[in-house]
C-alpha cells in the first residue's frame, strides 16, 4: 500500500508541474494546490483547477494502520462577496485498507486486515490569502464505505487545511 501511495502521489506532482504552464480565465485566484489536510481523514491533499469554479481534489490520507485514496470532483462559488473567499461542494469516491495489528506477549502479529470502497461528498468554504500563495479551508467530506471485513462506516469526517497555491 505504501507503494501505491507513493506512486500515486509522483503522478500528482507530475500532473501539477505539466498543467503548471496553462493559466485558466479570470474567475479563479490560483490553478493548482498542494498541502495538508487534518482533522479527520488527514493527509496530503493536491487540488487542480479544470475550469474557474471546478476543480479536482485528490487525498491521500494515513492513520496509524490505514490508507486511504480520495479523489473528488468540486464546484466553488463565491461566498458573502469577499474576496478570496468561496463555497465548494461535491462528490467523489475512495479506497482504504487496514490492518488490525495486535501485541501478545511482546510480539506483534497482524490479527486482520480489510479493504473498503466508498462514496464521498465535501462541502465546506475555502479562503485564498492574496498577499501570499496560501488557501485556508475548512470542510465536512461524509462518507459511506463498505469492507470487505463486512463492517460498514458512515463518518461526518470534518477536515482542516492548508495549501501552497501556483
Amino acid at each position: 500500500m505504501k507503494f501505491i501511495a507513493i506512486i500515486l502521489t509522483i503522478g500528482c506532482m507530475l500532473h501539477v508541474g505539466i498543467s503548471q504552464a496553462q493559466r485558466l480565465k479570470s474567475g479563479t485566484t490560483y490553478q493548482t494546490a498542494v498541502g495538508v489536510r487534518g482533522l479527520g481523514t488527514s493527509g496530503i491533499s493536491v487540488k487542480h483547477f479544470t475550469k474557474p469554479a471546478l476543480a479536482i481534489e485528490g487525498i491521500v490520507g494515513f492513520y496509524p494502520n490505514a490508507f486511504s485514496a480520495t479523489v473528488l470532483v468540486e464546484r466553488y462559488e463565491s461566498a458573502f462577496d469577499v474576496q478570496g473567499l468561496r463555497w465548494y461542494y461535491g462528490i467523489g469516491g475512495h479506497v482504504a485498507s487496514q490492518s488490525d495489528v495486535v501485541q501478545s506477549e511482546g510480539i506483534y502479529r497482524r490479527e486482520s486486515s480489510a479493504f473498503g470502497l466508498g462514496v464521498d461528498g465535501i462541502f465546506g468554504i475555502e479562503y485564498k490569502i492574496r498577499e501570499v500563495p496560501i488557501a485556508l479551508s475548512f470542510d465536512f467530506k461524509p462518507f459511506f464505505e463498505v469492507a470487505t471485513d463486512g463492517d460498514a462506516f458512515l463518518a461526518l469526517d470534518p477536515g482542516l487545511g492548508i495549501k501552497v497555491t501556483f
